[in-house]
């Protein structure tokens, strides 16, 4: 197996224990999340990016949870926001589990075939990296996605909200590989 062999490998796992994640509060909280429109999506990302920042800083969680569950939070909200993207919110409901997984597999999919085509160009860079640069690289992302927001979406040489989403799951997911995919 070549190194990008590899990191595929990792990456599937890690988005294969996201999504068993995402499933199992499909099951607990339905599709619920259809109802957030996209600055409310925007500001959970902001939360559990500021969560990880903060963990990483002090080292200190008074919760219980540590940094892994977060990076699994992002990787799933971040394919929620790509699904809000192209469904637009809702008022209720309007997707059931089964279809709520299609989309999600399907996001998480391009987002794969995103980072493969990076991971060559830029050459497993990635695996050099500090956990912490993803966090402070996933921050200034959603720093992006806010601004473009708040423009309306009218920029002029940016990437729109679904690059910067995409980055977000794959900085996410290279920082759960690093801290270890759980078999």
């Amino acid at each position: 197996m070549n190194k990008y062999e590899k990191t595929n490998a990792e990456f599937e796992a890690a988005v294969a224990e996201c999504r068993a994640i995402f499933a199992s509060k499909l099951h607990d909280y339905r599709a619920s999340w259809r109802i957030m429109r996209p600055s409310s999506l925007t500001d959970q990302l902001f939360i559990k990016a500021k969560r990880i920042r903060q963990l990483e800083l002090t080292g200190e969680s008074l919760v219980g949870e540590g940094i892994r569950p977060e990076f699994m939070a992002l990787v799933n909200y971040g394919i929620v926001g790509l699904i809000q993207l192209e469904k637009g919110f809702a008022d209720t409901v309007d997707i059931n589990a089964d279809e709520a997984l299609v989309l999600y597999d399907r996001h998480a999919q391009e987002a794969l075939e995103l980072m493969k085509r990076k991971n060559h160009d830029y050459d497993e860079a990635w695996r050099n990296m500090r956990v912490s640069s993803y966090t402070d690289l996933i921050l200034t992302k959603i720093e992006r996605i806010k601004e473009i927001e708040n423009l309306g979406g009218q920029t002029l040489v940016s990437e729109g909200v679904d690059s910067n989403l995409m980055d977000i799951i794959n900085y996410s997911v290279f920082a759960l590989i690093k801290l270890g995919v759980k078999s």
